[in-house]
């Protein structure tokens, strides 16, 4: 395991890059054409990276993926000393602020418990940040894919106390809505399909987070699985100088079932 750098080593290797920030702006050309629309795309994928990074375990890639997003950051604040009358060091100000502000239990004399207790002053004290006229789900991002975003905002109103009294209650409502929907589907209408699955998505997605499970990396691993045996099933198949499209089910399946089981192992 690798030493852990003292602060002062973390300060100064944050000043340095800091420096080389400031040089590459000045003295490359790719650098000195980004903005922060050019950087955005970049920076939605260096997230998406690092969560495949987390997924996997693999610290390596962790720590080389959170260098990239470090660098966007430290890329917007440059370009805001520029044109918009801020820097890193307002970023962080900004930051360590809110981080006090919001965390009353810990540097001030509010008292709670437990982390649903330090969630809801969390939601309690950002609307009283943005004022009253403001409302619960206006923190939600509209560009969020709809997986994150549903489970966004059955946090959101589970922090101003929006939420089942007893996590299991939500089995109910998940057949309720599997009823729905199969019923929909009787009558082969896809407009009301569509809603009564989205309303059954929904409702699982609400069952992920009660029982603390984040759906989005649920639904990922699940990916990754099926990747995983679609592949071996096509590699044997391969080199028994077959091909799929020639195949029943039943003989895909004989490699599927290989496949989960070499996964046992």
């Amino acid at each position: 395991m690798n030493r852990v750098n003292t602060r002062k080593e973390q300060i100064e290797s944050f000043s340095r890059l800091l420096d080389i920030m400031d040089e590459l702006r000045e003295k490359c050309p790719w650098d000195q054409k980004q903005t922060m629309e050019s950087l955005r795309k970049l920076t939605i994928e260096e997230v998406y990276e690092l969560g495949d990074a987390i997924l996997r375990k693999n610290d390596r890639e962790i720590k080389k993926e959170l260098g990239d997003l470090l660098l966007h950051i430290v890329f917007y604040a440059k370009i805001g000393s520029e044109s918009a009358g801020f820097d890193i060091g307002d970023v962080i100000n900004n930051l360590t602020d809110k981080l006090i502000y919001r965390h009353p239990h810990v540097f001030g004399e509010v008292k709670a418990d437990t982390a649903l207790e330090v969630e809801q002053n969390w939601e309690a004290l950002k609307l009283l940040e943005k004022g009253r006229g403001n409302r619960v789900l206006e923190g939600v991002p509209d560009a969020l894919p709809a997986l994150v975003k549903a489970n966004r905002i059955q946090e959101k109103v589970r922090g101003v106390g929006f939420d089942w009294e007893q996590k299991e209650q939500v089995w109910e409502k998940v057949k309720e809505e599997l009823m729905e929907f199969e019923s929909e589907v009787r009558t082969m209408n896809n407009e009301n399909m569509e809603n009564e699955l989205g309303d059954l998505i929904f409702s699982i997605v609400n069952a992920a987070r009660l029982y603390d499970i984040d759906p989005e990396s649920a639904l990922e691993r699940t990916n990754q699985k099926f990747i995983r045996r679609f592949n071996y099933l096509e590699e044997q198949t391969l080199l028994k100088g077959k091909s799929l499209h020639d195949m029943s089910l039943a003989e895909m399946d004989i490699y599927w079932e290989e496949a989960k089981r070499g996964e046992k192992k």
